[in-house]
């Protein structure tokens, strides 16, 4: 049944798409966080760990597009001091949501999220969130483990998916899409003064 559900979300047959759409024009008019009954995507929540029983909370998040609305400045700046193009968080849109929901409710800890819906102006993820204090999960083996002290305020220190992808710890489409490639990159640079940040007040004029 969840490959025929994984199949239906990924060709997006028109059915789909009307459907959406309908919901769409609700989910902008609703508030930007929204505790639901039951995952949109039913089938990708349950790879992602949800198990429909006590103790497991999903909660839809909409997030606006796009990098971060900076006002331009009125005093005098080159083009480019101004900061305001390409002005955007290092962080996901998906990993913004999963603080969001986070926040709303903080007796609850992240387990996971996913992609549901996006116009032009907002994205939609589904966050999926458990309560490390329900016995349902304490006495469950497969997810008794987020119960743990150590996971306390797990999405605020990057121990997600979304988090760990940010970190540059998932795998990587070979050594040049890491982190760490590019922190080295940037330290040689900076050592051979190429860099205009370590360039800058260190330039002899002859």
């Amino acid at each position: 049944m969840y490959k025929y559900l994984k199949e239906l979300w990924k060709k997006s047959t028109e059915e789909l798409k009307k459907l959406m759409k309908e919901r769409l024009i609700k989910w902008r008019r609703g508030p930007s966080v929204v505790r639901i009954d039951k995952p949109t995507r039913l089938g990708r929540a349950r790879a992602l760990g949800y198990k429909a029983k006590q103790g497991f909370v999903v909660v839809r998040v909409r997030v606006r597009k796009g990098g971060r609305r900076k006002p331009r400045p009125r005093a005098g700046r080159r083009p480019k001091r101004m900061g305001v193009y390409g002005f955007a968080p290092a962080k996901s849109l998906r990993l913004i949501a999963e603080e969001r929901a986070a926040r709303k409710y903080p007796n609850l800890e992240v387990l996971n999220s996913y992609y549901v819906a996006e116009d032009g102006k907002y994205k939609w993820y589904e966050v999926i969130l458990v309560d490390p204090n329900h016995p349902a999960i304490r006495n469950d083996p497969d997810i008794n483990w987020i119960c743990h002290p150590s996971q306390r305020g797990r999405v605020f220190r990057g121990k997600t998916a979304a988090g760990r992808r940010m970190r540059g710890l998932l795998r990587s489409k070979g050594l040049k899409g890491t982190h760490k490639y590019k922190w080295k990159k940037k330290q040689k640079e900076r050592k051979l003064k190429k860099r205009h940040e370590a360039s800058r007040g260190a330039r002899i004029i002859t």
